[in-house]
């Protein structure tokens, strides 16, 4: 049995690379919770999860106070009834992203440890469907950037073989999305998928004005156009639109993709391993899409994701955001657009633990045993 005897929390905090900004919010930090189990034989699995600047303390105190200490003395290798578990003990905070973000950490480090004690790589242990996937890129897409910027890097993108980019659109008028969307699409032909993403900033209104716009320049989907919470509204808006619907990143639990699923509100889910609560769940609301005939373009998190979208047959791309590059010595497997998941055994991340330690944010260190 591989009963768990240690875990360490911290967390570091990570400046994006670049300036980052969307319809509703800029991206100034990336508060980054850590969680390291050890088992009785020695075997370590990491884990984490993010958000853009707020609630990691939070989800550092939930991890450290409540949830850590239930795990010690469990057998590591029962992680679907260890992620049940942990839920009903938080169940008068769940669903929400605070609890999604922690169960996130814990369960990601339960399958990292699986995999190195099974010697295998994620990619394989979680369904092993393909060894590789087209990348497209949203790094050089924000809504501060110019369109001649964003052409620019769409232009680039493509060169390097990437299957598409994806831009930020909400400016205060239609006639500006349209002019960031017309000089990308004159940037690089018909042949490269452009996608857009709204963050939840329109009402329905306003959404079914935009896609309407956006058809006639070939838009390949149409990402976040309203609040996550308003289905209704999203059925409306798919119901008449010529581009697809895509929803996900701010959805923190399996049951919601299940509603948007039976109703017809979305035609790409976008799970976030981290939101929706780990790579457990992450798994369950691919394989319902994959029942509703449905692809998943998950959020963020390429380190990660890359081998999940490996791992089951309905992920046809990844989105290209570098996260974890100054605390990590990994870097993702890019040949001509197109990544390949980490062969080596865990969840293919190597961490680079002396950088993590000057990084890491005072008083955020635990160690339970």
């Amino acid at each position: 049995m591989a009963k768990i005897d240690k875990v360490e929390i911290l967390m570091v905090d990570l400046p994006p690379a670049v300036k980052r900004v969307d319809a509703i919010q800029s991206f100034e930090s990336q508060e980054t919770p850590i969680l390291r189990i050890t088992d009785a034989e020695g075997a370590e699995g990491t884990g984490y999860a993010y958000t853009i600047g707020t609630g990691g303390p939070a989800v550092i105190s939930l991890l450290h106070r409540t949830l850590a200490p239930r795990l010690l003395g469990r057998d590591a290798e029962e992680i679907d009834g260890i992620w049940r578990d942990l839920l009903f003990a938080t169940h008068a905070t769940a669903v929400g992203a605070i609890t999604s973000l922690a169960l996130a950490a814990i369960d990601t480090a339960l399958w990292d440890l699986r995999c190195k004690r099974a010697g295998l790589p994620l990619w394989k242990l979680a369904g092993g469907s393909k060894r590789s996937v087209p990348l497209y890129s949203t790094e050089g897409g924000w809504l501060h950037l110019s369109p001649e910027d964003l052409a620019a890097d769409a232009a680039a993108m493509k060169a390097k073989g990437f299957a598409g980019a994806k831009i930020k659109i909400g400016k205060p008028s239609i006639a500006e999305d349209r002019a960031r969307l017309e000089a990308v699409r004159t940037a690089v032909g018909e042949d490269f998928r452009v996608m857009v993403d709204a963050n939840q900033a329109f009402d329905l209104a306003e959404a079914q004005r935009r896609a309407d716009m956006l058809a006639d320049y070939g838009v390949h989907w149409f990402e976040e156009p309203l609040p996550a919470d308003n289905i209704g509204a999203h059925v409306e808006l798919a119901r008449d639109s010529r581009v697809p619907i895509a929803v996900g990143e701010s959805i923190y639990a399996v049951a919601p993709f299940k509603d948007y699923l039976q109703q017809g509100a979305a035609s790409i889910i976008q799970s976030d391993v981290a939101r929706i609560g780990g790579i457990t769940p992450w798994l369950k609301s691919a394989h319902l899409a994959e029942g509703f005939g449905v692809p998943i373009c998950p959020h963020f998190l390429m380190e990660l994701h890359v081998s999940l979208v490996c791992a089951v047959p309905n992920a046809p791309m990844l989105e290209y955001i570098p996260q974890l590059d100054a605390i990590t010595t990994s870097r993702l497997d890019i040949r001509d657009g197109v990544a390949h998941p980490p062969p080596q055994p865990g969840i293919g991340i190597d961490w680079d633990w002396d950088e993590i330690g000057a990084r890491t944010v005072p008083d955020t260190a635990f160690t339970l045993t």
